[in-house]
C-alpha cells in the first residue's frame, strides 16, 4: 500500500505555546520546518487562563523577545488589560502581565506561522517516532544509543527529518474529568494524541503523569457587577516586546473584577470533596503545587474564610469570563451550587464547566541543556511535555528547543543560557537536573541572581545572543546598543552633576521626607535615598535630557542598586567557575570512590555536564562534589579497545 512520504529540515509536533516559537525559531534560520497539530483550530490557544506574564513569567516573556521570539510581540498587538505586578517592591520582582483576548491572540499568532517563509503547517496526529540504533564513536562507554530520523503519522504517512521537536502539551493520552464524568480529549474538547505516549516507550523514554485543571467559565450578563471590587489596567502602558513602539499600546483597556468565596462555599466543597476527582482517587495525575483547585485550597487552608477570585473577560468576541483561582474537578452539580454560592453570582449562568486535566509528560532530567535527549541524537523536547506549566515557560523553552535543533542542523555550537544569565537558564537547568513530581511553575524565588536578571533589562542582557543566533535583526541589535550607550552617558552626567545645600534644595529634601543638604551632593548619591528616586529629582535638575522611558528606567535602578548589583556580580563569579569546571561525557562514576550510592545512581542518570550542574541535583551533597572534583584533578579518559 502506497502512503505519503515527504522530507524537512525539522518537524515539530504540536501548535501551542512552545510548538509556535520552535517552528518560528527554526523557520527563521532557514532551516524547512513542518508543524503538526491534532487541530489547526488550537495553534496557539490558551486552554485555562486568559493572559500572557505575571509573577517571574512576565520575566520569561521578556526574555523571549530579547532573543527574537514572538510571544511579547502578539500580546502587544492582542491584550485586553496591562499591569506591573509587584511594583511596591523592589524591581528584582516587577513583573509585567497582560489580559488577552484569547481568540485574537490565537488568530495572530496562527497567521504569523502561516506566512513564515520555509514554515508549513500539518493537521494529523504522530503516532510513531522513526528512529535508528547507532554507536558513540567517541566513547567506548557510552552504550549503543538512538538517532531520529522522522515521524509517523495515525495514517502511514512518513516524514523524515533531521530534527523532531516534541511540544505536545497536555494532549498526550489526556482525559478531563468533572466528578465521575471523565472524558478522553484533550483541552476544551479537542482530539486527544493517544498513540505517541507507546512509541516513546518503546525507544526507552521515561513518562511521567501529571494533571492540571481549569475553572468555569461564566456569563458575564448574569453577574451582578455592582458587587466586585474593580480592578484596573496601569497607564501608561508598557509593552512587552522592545520591538513595539511605546504609542503603539496605549489604548482603551478593559476591566478585571476581584470577588471573594465565603463560608457557604467553603462548605459546599467540604461537604462534597468525596466526590472530587482528586479526593477519591480517580486522578493519578500530579497536580501543581502553586496553582491548586478551589477544594484543595479549601481543605489545605482550614483556616481561610475566604479566597480570591478575579473574574476576567477571556475576549471581546465574546460574554464569557474566566474565573481565575477557582479550578476544579468537582461534579456538576457541586459547581452549579458552589459558583452560585458568591457574592453577585446568585443568578450566573455557567457556560462551561470546569474540569481537571490528566495527560502524559517526560521526566526532563533525561534531557541535556540544550533540550535534546541524551540517548536519542536529534530528538529536542519543549514546553509542558517536559513537566512544566503555564504558556510562557512552553514558550521559551520551544524557542530554545527550535534554536538548538537548528544549531544542530547547522553544525554550529549549542544555545544553553546559564542560571546567572537568564530566568530561562534557571527554568531549563531545574528541569534537567531537578527530578519533577509535579508541575513546575518558574518563580522569582528559583533564581539567585534575580537583581541582575530583571524584567526591565532582558534586551540588554540577552539582545546580543538572540543576534548571534540570527534571529535579531541588525537594526534591532542598534537600537540595544544605542539605548546602553545613553544609560551609560546619564549615569556619567549624574554623577558629575552635584546639588548644594540650597534653600531651594532643602525645601525639596523635605518636602520628600529626606534628610536636608549640609554640602554639596551628586544627583546619583541622592538617586540611592531610599525616599527619593531618578524621576523624582526632576526639579534639582533642569539640564536632564528627554530620554525614552527605557532609559530612564534603567537608569534610576542601576545606580540606585548599584552596590547590591554589584555584590551580586562578584557572586556570580563564583558560580561561574563552578559551571566551568567540565565533567568529561564518558565518566564511569561507579570507577569513583567514597561517593555515596545515592549520589553515584543520581550522576549516573543524569549525568550533568559540569560541576555546578552535579552540585544542584537532589541526594548530591557538597562531601559529594568534593569527591568529584578531587577524582577529576586525577581523571584520565578511558582508553579505547583497538577493535572498536
Amino acid at each position: 500500500m502506497s502512503v505519503v512520504e515527504e522530507r524537512y529540515d525539522v518537524i515539530v509536533v504540536g501548535a501551542g505555546h512552545a510548538g509556535c516559537e520552535a517552528g518560528l525559531a527554526t523557520a527563521r534560520l532557514g532551516l524547512e520546518t513542518v508543524v503538526f497539530t491534532v487541530s489547526v483550530d488550537s495553534i496557539a490557544f490558551m486552554p485555562c487562563n486568559p493572559h500572557i506574564g505575571g509573577s517571574s513569567k512576565g520575566h520569561l516573556v521578556r526574555e523571549l523577545d530579547a532573543l527574537g521570539g514572538e510571544m511579547g510581540k502578539v500580546i502587544d498587538q492582542t491584550f485586553l488589560q496591562s499591569k506591573m505586578l509587584n511594583k511596591s517592591k523592589g524591581p528584582a520582582v516587577h513583573s509585567l502581565r497582560a489580559q488577552a483576548d484569547k481568540k485574537a491572540y490565537a488568530d495572530e499568532m496562527r497567521k504569523r506561522l502561516e506566512n513564515q517563509p520555509h514554515l508549513l503547517i500539518r493537521q494529523a496526529e504522530v503516532a510513531e517516532l522513526i528512529t535508528e540504533d547507532v554507536c558513540d564513536a567517541n566513547s567506548e562507554y557510552t552504550a549503543a544509543h538512538k538517532k531520529v530520523t522522522g515521524i509517523r503519522t495515525t495514517s502511514g504517512a512518513t516524514y523524515h527529518a533531521k530534527a523532531v521537536i516534541l511540544c505536545t502539551g497536555t494532549y498526550l493520552n489526556s482525559r478531563c474529568l468533572t466528578g465521575d464524568l471523565i472524558e478522553h480529549t484533550g483541552p476544551n474538547g479537542f482530539k486527544a494524541a493517544t498513540k505517541l505516549t507507546d512509541s516513546l516507550k518503546a525507544n526507552g523514554v521515561r513518562m511521567l503523569r501529571f494533571k492540571t485543571g481549569t475553572p468555569a467559565r461564566v456569563d458575564k450578563r448574569t453577574l451582578d457587577f455592582s458587587q466586585f471590587e474593580v480592578q484596573k489596567g496601569d497607564v501608561p502602558v508598557i509593552p512587552f516586546s522592545y520591538s513595539t513602539a511605546f504609542s503603539e499600546v496605549q489604548r482603551p483597556q478593559v476591566d478585571c473584577w476581584l470577588v471573594y468565596t465565603n463560608e457557604k462555599t467553603h462548605e459546599i466543597i467540604r461537604e462534597n470533596i468525596e466526590r472530587s476527582p482528586m479526593y477519591n482517587g480517580s486522578i493519578q495525575g500530579v497536580g501543581p503545587r502553586y496553582c491548586p483547585s478551589i477544594e484543595d485550597k479549601v481543605m489545605k487552608f482550614p483556616d481561610k474564610n475566604r479566597h480570591q477570585i478575579f473574574i476576567e473577560p477571556e475576549g471581546l468576541y465574546t460574554n464569557e469570563m474566566y474565573l481565575s483561582g477557582m479550578s476544579s474537578s468537582m461534579p456538576e452539580d457541586v459547581q452549579y451550587k458552589m459558583y452560585h454560592s458568591m457574592k453577585g453570582f446568585e443568578h450566573v449562568h455557567i457556560v462551561r464547566n470546569a474540569y481537571a486535566i490528566e495527560y502524559d509528560c517526560i521526566d526532563a532530567t533525561q534531557l541535556r541543556s540544550n533540550l535534546e535527549f541524551m540517548n536519542i541524537d536529534g530528538l529536542f523536547a519543549g514546553g509542558q511535555f517536559n513537566g512544566s506549566s503555564g504558556y510562557e515557560e512552553a514558550a521559551v523553552q520551544g524557542f530554545m528547543a527550535g534554536v538548538n535543533a537548528a544549531m544542530r542542523i547547522l553544525h554550529r555550537d549549542p544555545v544553553v543560557l546559564d542560571r546567572s544569565e537568564a530566568y530561562i537558564g534557571v527554568l531549563i537547568d531545574d528541569l534537567v537536573t531537578k527530578e519533577s513530581t509535579e508541575p513546575y511553575r518558574m518563580m522569582t524565588s528559583r533564581a539567585e541572581y534575580r537583581l541582575l536578571l530583571r524584567q526591565d533589562n532582558a534586551d540588554l542582557r540577552l539582545r546580543k545572543i538572540g543576534h548571534a543566533i540570527g534571529l535579531v535583526s541588525d537594526a534591532e541589535y542598534e537600537k540595544t546598543l544605542e539605548k546602553r550607550r545613553m544609560i551609560d552617558v546619564e549615569e556619567e552626567r549624574l554623577r558629575k552633576t552635584f546639588i548644594g545645600n540650597s534653600d531651594e534644595a532643602n525645601h525639596f529634601m523635605e518636602a520628600h521626607g529626606s534628610t536636608p543638604l549640609s554640602s554639596g551632593v551628586s544627583l546619583a548619591e541622592l538617586i540611592k535615598r531610599p525616599e527619593l528616586d531618578y524621576e523624582s529629582l526632576k526639579p534639582l535638575d533642569p539640564k536632564r535630557p528627554e530620554l525614552p522611558y527605557g532609559v530612564r528606567e534603567e537608569v534610576g535602578i542601576e545606580i540606585k542598586y548599584e552596590g547590591y548589583i554589584r555584590r551580586q556580580e562578584q557572586q556570580v563569579e563564583g558560580f561561574r567557575r563552578m559551571e566551568n569546571k567540565r565533567i568529561p561525557k564518558d565518566i564511569r562514576y561507579e570507577e569513583v570512590g567514597n561517593l555515596r550510592i545515592e549520589a553515584r545512581q543520581k550522576l549516573e542518570r543524569i549525568r550533568p555536564e559540569n560541576i555546578g550542574m552535579a552540585s544542584r541535583i537532589s541526594g548530591v551533597n557538597p562531601a559529594d562534589i568534593s569527591v568529584l572534583l578531587i577524582y577529576l584533578e586525577t581523571y584520565h579518559a578511558p582508553k579505547k579497545d583497538a577493535n572498536t
